[in-house]
């Protein structure tokens, strides 16, 4: 049985290693004409991470998995503002990023303290 574990996360780490190569090698064709290749590449790899979550999201086999899966697509959509912000010059992406990542801490903690059974004011 363990060594099925390690094959799993052979295969895992091998997929994962693949896909990255093939990101950074094949040139993606630039959806809006405003970005760069560079900025392409970040836009589908924060996609494929978002992908990633959501996957974790509704086969977490625990609800701290689940928790951890969604602090992490907070961590992704604040990224994925502050990487929009390069192109277009707007500043405001950069507040929402902000906005989003301290909510998402607040909702963290608030997670973390339900899920512990523990009450919001102990």
């Amino acid at each position: 049985m363990i060594k099925f574990k390690y094959l799993r996360w052979c295969l895992g780490l091998f997929g994962i290693s693949a896909i990255l190569l093939f990101i950074t090698l094949y040139p993606i064709p630039s959806l809006l004409m405003w970005q760069s290749p560079v900025l392409a590449r970040c836009f589908f790899i924060l996609a494929l991470c978002f992908a990633f979550c959501l996957l974790r999201i509704m086969l977490g086999p625990t609800p701290a998995d689940r928790a951890v899966a969604v602090d992490t697509l907070g961590i992704l959509i604040v990224g994925f503002c502050a990487i929009l912000s390069i192109p277009t010059g707007r500043d405001w992406y950069i507040d929402i990023a902000i906005a989003w990542a301290l909510q998402s801490f607040i909702g963290a903690l608030a997670l973390a303290k339900y899920l512990e059974g523990r009450g919001f004011d102990e």
